[in-house]
Parts: C-alpha cells; structure tokens; sequence
C-alpha cells in the first residue's frame, strides 16, 4: 500500500511561482505512473499532469502546458510539479497520485495542498 503526502501549497500573486512536492511511502514512484490532479471550489477534480513510471514520459492539461512541469526524483522516492506563470484560475487543491502500469484508474492518492493565487 503506497502512501502519498502532499506538501509546498500556499498563497502566491498571480505570475509567481510554487513547486509541490509528493512524498511516497510503502512503494517507489519507479515502480508506478504517477500523476498531479486538482480541484477548485464547485468543481470536479480535473487532470493536470502525468508523468511515467521511467520518467521519460510527461503529459499535460492544455489549461498547464508550458506553464507546469511535472518531474520526480527517484532517489528520494519524491513527485514534484513545477508551476510557474501561476493565473488566479489555477486556485485549487492539488492531489498526487500514483497507479499500478497496468491500471488505468488511478489507486493511490494523497490527501492534498492548498494552492491559492491571488489577482
């Protein structure tokens, strides 16, 4: 059973920058894709990026590309997404998540951080 914590959310001005970090226990992202999802107030939780189970591989939410960067650090067993150009409109909780390769739904997920950009 993988465990995943969440860290690195906070309030920044629109235009600024924050990194999150996703911590796994029990498991290594090596071993799993891995992904970012987030969810805004009123909203359903959307896709924001994957990245695969070698690292070489990223996918992106067209609201994000160019903007966000999804990477990991297998030595220290750490998901990271990069956010930069941060708009008023990416104010959400953002999840980590990792999956079994064979699986297409995801089957761990964190408990979540807070992002919120001010205008």
């Amino acid at each position: 059973q993988v465990q995943l914590v969440e860290s690195g959310g906070g309030l920044v001005q629109a235009g600024g920058s924050l990194t999150l970090s996703c911590a796994a226990s029990g498991g290594t992202f090596n071993s799993y894709h891995s992904g970012w999802f987030r969810q805004a107030p009123g909203k359903e939780r959307e896709f924001v990026a994957a990245i695969g189970w070698s690292g070489t591989t990223t996918y992106y939410a067209d609201s994000v590309k160019g903007r966000f960067t999804v990477s990991k650090d297998n030595a220290k067993n750490t998901l990271f997404l990069q956010m930069n150009s941060l708009k008023p409109e990416d104010t959400a909780v953002y999840y980590c998540a990792a999956r079994y390769l064979f699986r297409d739904e995801y089957d761990f997920w964190g408990q979540g951080t807070q992002v919120t950009v001010s205008s």
